[in-house]
């Protein structure tokens, strides 16, 4: 008979082309996927992959069976889960994907009370720049930021995130606070390059106007965070997300240029690969996610209030 965690570990290994890199996603000895794949190959009396020094590569019969074991598997993940539901509180461990900003600053505020609540579930956070691959990596539920590509996944929308035009007091005392958005161009900018390389012109909106900054930035830098860090250092002017900035703001570390133009938001979701009897850790998270994300959130609304800047004198902050 064969052992259905026999066909989970082939599948992630078939997913990720490497016994290594499987063994990592499960959290098992390496060992011990080698001998489950031996094992099952026994069983079936076939080869299901071609080593090579590189990595691993499906045969044809193991294409075979991942074509139809995917479906079996999904659906017995799915039915365990919903009877677990039926028995009681949520428990397991729930493994999220996010960038290191929002990890840092959005995420590591609000797991705390998600544990309160559910003290059985314990968390895997996984934190990288890169998107994560949500079925071979094993991911429950990520939270993406920005336009979503077209894929099988599953898509929440928690809201939009608000992004500030910003400087360090310091930096303002000692170039000068711009009067208008043309000037922004005679400052020195720190900016995130787009993929291929490019610097992005800023963008600004006021109800019916728009406006468009182009600029040559100072610091050119492919991490939000060390943008923001350059910012609240007092390197120049960038543009900093609403959960960076908005406690700043309040303790006076940053200046809101503009507050009355907009940067164009960025649109905050969770997405997971199936509704279809979700598991009732991922539904939790889920559902208290939406929940922390009502308007008075941090990172969704900018609660800055409104007062004039005046700069300290140069000689202060030297």
């Amino acid at each position: 008979m064969l052992d259905f965690d026999a066909l989970h570990i082939f599948e992630r290994v078939a997913a990720l082309k490497s016994f290594t890199s499987a063994a990592r996603a499960l959290g098992l000895p390496k060992s011990n996927v080698s001998r489950s794949i031996a094992k099952l190959e026994d069983e079936l009396g076939t080869r299901l992959f071609q080593r090579t020094t590189r990595d691993v590569v499906l045969t044809l019969t193991g294409e075979a069976l991942l074509e139809r074991s995917a479906a079996i598997t999904t659906a017995l993940d799915e039915t365990l889960a919903y009877v677990r539901e039926l028995s009681g509180r949520p428990r397991g461990v729930l493994k999220v994907s996010a960038g290191m900003g929002f990890g840092v600053n959005v995420l590591a505020e609000q797991l705390p009370n998600f544990l309160l609540r559910y003290p059985e579930i314990d968390i895997a956070l996984d934190l990288e720049s890169r998107a994560a691959d949500l079925v071979g990596e094993a991911v429950d539920v990520a939270v993406r930021l920005g336009p979503l590509p077209d894929s099988g996944l599953v898509a929440v929308k928690l809201g939009e995130m608000r992004r500030c035009l910003c400087a360090a007091p310091a930096y303002l005392s000692r170039r000068g606070m711009p009067i208008s958005l043309d000037e922004i161009s005679e400052h020195d900018t720190i900016e995130m390059p787009s993929l291929d390389g490019r610097i992005r012109p800023w963008v600004f909106s006021r109800r019916d106007e728009v406006a468009r900054v182009d600029h040559t930035p100072r610091i050119s830098v492919n991490e939000a965070l060390t943008v923001s860090r350059l910012v609240l250092n007092g390197a120049g002017i960038g543009i900093l997300s609403g959960y960076i900035c908005g406690p700043h703001f309040a303790e006076g570390r940053l200046v809101h240029l503009f507050p009355e133009w907009s940067a164009p938001p960025v649109e905050v979701s969770l997405v997971f690969p199936s509704r279809r009897q979700l598991s009732p850790v991922v539904r939790a998270f889920v559902d208290f996610m939406k929940e922390s994300s009502g308007p008075d959130a941090l990172w969704l609304q900018d609660r800055e209030p409104p007062r004039p800047y005046a700069p300290a004198p140069i000689g202060d902050h030297y």
